[in-house]
């Protein structure tokens, strides 16, 4: 993938931080938080901003980016010198400078409420991205699934974080029904080959179905043989077993302002 497309889609949770980027073309991150989180794919050369509910007129989604023009580490106090001294002051972080602010034509939005910690992507992705969900860069396997899940108006979230205890999981997939939680995992052969990743798993599905999660997990066999015979069917009976899917009335209203010819059901009636 060529470093010129990388895209990083930063989280803007609150006024300043709008502010600096509307008027001083600037966003910063932890170095340690970054270091941790997107090191893989750094640095970006393209940058845009996920604001939440906090931003008012922007809830919930993504409607600006820019080119970066320089990313430089500099200290919490260098960022803002007329700020009282704190433990902040000597933490460093990443500037990222950036040229003129665009906005694109049509926002892109999240059909539910979401915990988003960054997402990297490309400028392509991003150019072609109708909602959130359209950004994420999953296994060829993901990537599968997801495109049944729009083709058949299946209202499932990707890479949704959830944490447990002190613990966080990333999910492939999360579908949020009436009566319970749907986690669907696409696990490639890695589940029935390598010991330790499926004593992993274990743990982890232990985890989410005791904070009422159901998991289904699906291999490469199924997904690229059986998904319209297992996978599909197996998915829509449980969604209708909890009881239809459980929308976040408010942000799929906006939603359906911006996209009136998208579809989602509630219930799959050929599974009933």
């Amino acid at each position: 993938m060529s470093k010129f497309e990388e895209l990083l889609v930063g989280i803007v949770n609150n006024l300043s931080d709008f502010e600096i980027i509307q008027n001083q073309n600037w966003y910063r991150i932890p170095t340690d938080k970054a270091e941790r989180l997107i090191k893989n794919r750094w640095p970006p050369m393209w940058i845009a901003f996920y604001y939440t509910n906090t931003i008012k007129d922007f809830p919930q989604m993504i409607i600006h980016y820019a080119k970066v023009s320089k990313i430089e580490t500099v200290t919490r106090k260098q960022l803002f010198p007329d700020e009282k001294e704190n433990y902040k002051s000597k933490r460093n972080y990443y500037k990222i400078s950036f040229k003129k602010l665009e906005t694109i034509s049509k926002p892109i939005l999240s059909r539910r409420w979401r915990r988003i910690v960054f997402i990297q992507t490309t400028h392509k992705k991003f150019k072609n991205a109708v909602e959130v969900n359209d950004l994420f860069d999953g296994s060829r396997l993901e990537d599968r699934l997801w495109a049944e899940f729009k083709r058949n108006g299946i209202s499932a979230e990707r890479q949704e974080v959830v944490k447990i205890d002190e613990k966080f999981y990333f999910l492939d997939f999360a579908i949020h029904c009436k009566k319970g939680k749907i986690n669907i995992e696409a696990d490639g052969d890695r589940y029935h080959h390598n010991p330790e990743f499926a004593t992993k798993d274990n743990l982890r599905n232990n985890d989410l179905t005791s904070k009422g999660w159901n998991v289904f997990r699906f291999d490469s066999y199924q997904i690229s043989e059986k998904m319209e015979t297992y996978c599909l069917p197996t998915i829509m009976t449980n969604i209708n077993k909890l009881g239809g899917i459980d929308f976040d009335e408010t942000a799929m209203k906006r939603f359906k302002k911006h996209n009136p010819d998208l579809n989602y059901p509630i219930y799959f009636e050929e599974f009933e």
